[in-house]
């Protein structure tokens, strides 16, 4: 048995999970987001818990079978409390501001980098004096912020010599000592 697919997905107080044709709706105070869900995957919901079932031990159920609780359990988390995710611009003279949904990445190139977000993820960002400026992205839908946030590192990945780069908040990057370490 699939040790996350067997758990069980508890729906809190203001959540609501319905299934329908193979496709389960999660509807919460921060949003609804829809999944499909292949239908050898049985989905069944009791006393406010969700149970996935398989049919089979073959290969592929079993991953189906972690794969859709997984998913399911963070469409409950991110109506019910979000998810949100902090990057960190480090470099010199790199800026960031948004206006409304466009987010003015300035990155050391030669040009302003602008990307619209959709409307399901708020941004925010924050450039305070001594302090590098920091991005904020908060949305319901765990797959499509995580998404988003590897498409703005892809603009200036964290390299490992000096530490420049876009990165998440709180995360070590692995430094190289460079040239200088022979001697």
């Amino acid at each position: 048995m699939s040790r996350i697919g067997k758990l069980p997905i508890h729906v809190p107080a203001g959540v609501t999970v319905t299934i329908k044709d193979n496709v389960v709706t999660v509807k919460g105070p921060k949003g609804e987001l829809v999944q499909a869900v292949n239908p050898d995957i049985q989905v069944a919901i009791e006393d406010g818990v969700v149970h996935l079932t398989r049919p089979t031990d073959d290969k592929n159920h079993r991953a189906l079978h972690g794969l859709y609780r997984a998913l399911i359990h963070n469409m409950v988390v991110g109506v019910s409390e979000g998810y949100k995710k902090e990057l960190e611009l480090v470099g010199v003279g790199y800026r960031v501001t948004n206006t409304g949904q466009l987010l003015d990445l300035s990155l050391g190139y030669t040009h302003n980098i602008y990307m619209l977000l959709p409307k399901e993820v708020k941004v925010e960002t924050k450039a305070e004096r001594n302090k590098n400026p920091l991005i904020i992205l908060e949305s319901a839908d765990k797959q499509l912020l995580g998404q988003i946030c590897a498409k703005i590192r892809s603009f200036r990945m964290p390299e490992p010599y000096k530490g420049k780069g876009i990165k998440f908040v709180g995360e070590e990057i692995r430094r190289k000592s460079g040239k200088s370490a022979g001697k």
